[in-house]
């Protein structure tokens, strides 16, 4: 007999297609269609120490770099959520958001959550028009951030 899962102690990985997005305070638990580009990367430092018997380099950890972060959601009639977001930026002025993505479980709790601190958008993608087609209108945005928080339940 095939284990089913349900035996005490089973555990599975988390399911993905079940979340939401938080843009701020009064952006909550908006419907996204993809979110991606959750990364974070540290640049390398190479350096030879001047009495190192060998001639090659020690790498050493540097400045922390987060990717930008992509997210796509339909259009809806008089929404404009992403386009006043980034209609407040002017000249080096921003109103920066903590953005919040919410993994969810089967009974919509946060099982893991990432959160993006100073985010800002960096670019909008308006959906492509096609007569012949019969697809959902998807607007994208690209949001920059300076740090990246994962925290559990």
């Amino acid at each position: 007999m095939s284990d089913d899962g349900s035996a005490q102690g089973a555990i599975w990985p988390l399911p993905k297609f079940r979340f939401e997005v938080d843009l701020g305070t009064e952006l909550q638990g908006v419907s996204f269609q993809e979110v991606s580009g959750m990364d974070v990367e540290n640049q390398i430092i190479e350096y030879r120490q001047s009495n190192s018997s060998l001639f090659s380099t020690e790498k050493m950890p540097g400045i922390v770099k987060y990717g930008n972060v992509t997210m796509k959601r339909g259009v809806f009639v008089n929404d404009n959520t992403f386009w006043d977001w980034h209609a407040e930026i002017s000249m080096n002025t921003i109103k920066r958001r903590t953005v919040l993505i919410k993994l969810l479980d089967e009974q919509g709790k946060v099982t893991m959550q990432w959160q993006l601190n100073n985010a800002w958008p960096t670019k909008i993608t308006s959906t492509d028009l096609k007569s012949d087609s019969n697809e959902v209108a998807v607007d994208t945005i690209e949001i920059a951030h300076e740090q990246l928080i994962i925290t559990n339940g």
